[in-house]
């Protein structure tokens, strides 16, 4: 099981997907928001959404799971 780790802290913007779709290496799964810049953070490899760890509006810290692909 693929996951999608935060690169930074900051809170959760948006999320762009929902469990169930299917993701493209590269394709961006949720935005973050530090400093008043957002940040897309996109899956590594290729799946299908398993479940998401987070909600909008949460603080994460860099290294936190986001979501799992599978």
């Amino acid at each position: 099981m693929a996951k999608v780790y935060a690169s930074m802290a900051g809170n959760v913007w948006k999320i762009v997907v929902n469990v169930g779709d299917t993701v493209e290496e590269g394709q961006d799964v949720v935005i973050l928001e530090s400093m008043k810049m957002e940040i897309p953070i996109s899956a590594e490899e290729s799946g299908t959404v398993a479940k998401l760890l987070v909600q909008e509006g949460d603080f994460v810290n860099e290294g936190d799971v986001l979501a799992e692909l599978e």
